[in-house]
């Protein structure tokens, strides 16, 4: 901070804004960006995973699994973001805590469940009151995206279903017809071929995703729509140095500029693998690319 900053209520103008936006609170609302481009960077190729693995399952041979794959993509499609969000998190927490409590606490002999209140013993709390602030920031940062990559996993699994089955079987036929097995037509020729049929559902995904992560306001992660809410309510001279009125609408407007940049950026990056992938691909865009050259 500048030295100037010292006393705020000598300053004016220009002077008075740098101090007021070099603040500890400031910098936290800065480092929250971070925040988001870490859940985007670590939900996305789990999201991915997940959707891979439920793809497999859906179009599995084996009936259970196939079952369960098919369950997976509708069930979780089937809740609406939100509920699921606020519900699994919490069920997840609990679920945590109760097993920690079972192997931590066997001659506790009071009910968890006491009526609405869900009650463990204090070893079995995760995480322990005592644990640094950086440890309960990471936990909830972890159940967060282990809840969106399941959520969005699913969204995954339905778009590369879909995309496997895009594939003309006739490139698996005569993979099998130069002697490749089940596997081998899969791996060498199924996937390489289905990521062009994907990536226009996947790309909505992301978009989808991006417009998603302030949902981690309701998961009690301190993100950019946290701080946005926090920085810009009115402020009195009672609470803060920097007194001022209602600015939300400004920060917002700050937070409206970064998701719009945001996502342009992501659709000049997408376009990219899209032409890309198209290359060689017996696809619209392929054939375009062929005529062009």
């Amino acid at each position: 901070m500048f030295s100037f900053c010292s006393d705020p209520a000598s300053l004016e103008g220009f002077q008075w804004l740098s101090c007021y936006l070099t603040t500890g609170k400031h910098f936290a609302f800065y480092a929250s960006f971070g925040t988001v481009l870490l859940l985007l960077a670590v939900t996305a190729p789990a999201a991915l995973a997940f959707g891979f693995g439920g793809a497999m399952a859906a179009r599995a041979q084996f009936a259970p699994l196939s079952w369960l794959g098919k369950a997976y993509i509708a069930v979780v499609r089937g809740v609406p973001d939100i509920a699921f969000f606020l519900f699994f998190v919490i069920a997840l927490d609990q679920g945590i805590e109760y097993l920690r409590h079972q192997v931590k606490c066997p001659d506790w002999d009071a009910p968890v469940r006491q009526g609405n209140d869900f009650v463990v013993c204090d070893i079995a709390k995760m995480p322990l009151s005592s644990s640094d602030q950086w440890i309960h920031e990471v936990y909830g940062f972890t159940l967060a995206v282990v809840t969106f990559a399941i959520v969005f996993g699913a969204f995954a699994a339905n778009v590369l279903f879909g995309a496997m089955r895009a594939v003309p079987r006739a490139q698996i036929e005569t993979a099998e017809a130069y002697g490749m097995t089940h596997r081998q037509a899969f791996w060498r020729i199924l996937v390489p071929q289905m990521w062009t049929y994907a990536l226009p559902g996947l790309s909505n995904l992301w978009m989808v995703l991006i417009k998603a992560t302030p949902l981690l306001f309701l998961l009690g992660v301190e993100d950019i729509v946290y701080w946005a809410r926090e920085l810009g309510g009115s402020k009195t001279a009672r609470f803060t140095d920097y007194p001022h009125g209602d600015w939300r609408m400004w920060y917002f407007l700050g937070l409206l500029v970064f998701y719009l940049a945001f996502t342009k950026l992501s659709e000049v990056v997408l376009e990219r693998i899209r032409t890309r992938l198209s290359h060689g691909q017996a696809t619209l865009a392929g054939e375009a690319q062929r005529k062009a050259s």
